[in-house]
């Protein structure tokens, strides 16, 4: 490592720290969507989303404990990863917000075949049952089975998430 190096070691790690640190992972940004009990879509902005496996096809994305969408997963047992597209910064800030907060007045949506909330003009939609939630600290780890998913194929790049700000990739 250069000049300008931070090194910092046990108790001297704050969550500020491990925040800045994983801030210099590029992570694509996603929507989580869920159904609460009288059919009230629920979404939260989620970056921490991966392939878990292939075979069988599963997901992970850690949420919140506190989520309103972590209380609707459990419930229903079923959610949607919509993975958003370059441009869609504001989608993202408006489920990054917490309950009451997150409007759905202008977010345009279908809901799929499952009932979870696919949002238009996303660059794809993963549709899951809900296998497990683990513990994971503060976050509880969602793991589903992957059961329908859309991809848009018109070249879009993803939105994403670099060092506390939106980033893009351009072609090198």
């Amino acid at each position: 490592m250069g000049t300008g190096t931070t090194v910092l070691e046990g108790r001297a790690i704050s969550p500020a720290h491990v925040r800045r640190a994983l801030g210099h992972f590029a992570t694509g940004v996603t929507v989580v969507t869920s159904l609460e009990q009288d059919d009230v879509p629920v979404g939260t902005t989620a970056s921490a989303v991966s392939s878990l496996s292939l075979t069988p096809p599963l997901l992970l994305v850690c949420l919140e404990r506190s989520s309103q969408t972590l209380a609707a997963i459990r419930e229903r047992e079923a959610f949607a990863i919509n993975v958003l597209a370059e441009g869609q910064e504001a989608l993202s800030a408006n489920f990054a917000r917490r309950g009451a907060a997150v409007s759905w007045e202008d977010v345009s949506f279908r809901l799929g075949a499952s009932g979870n909330p696919h949002l238009d003009g996303v660059l794809a939609v993963l549709d899951c049952q809900l296998e497990h939630c683990l513990d994971g600290g503060d976050h509880e780890i969602v793991i589903g089975r992957l059961h329908a998913l859309l991809t848009d194929e018109q070249g879009r790049g993803p939105l994403l998430h670099y060092r506390g700000s939106y980033a893009s990739l351009r072609a090198a």
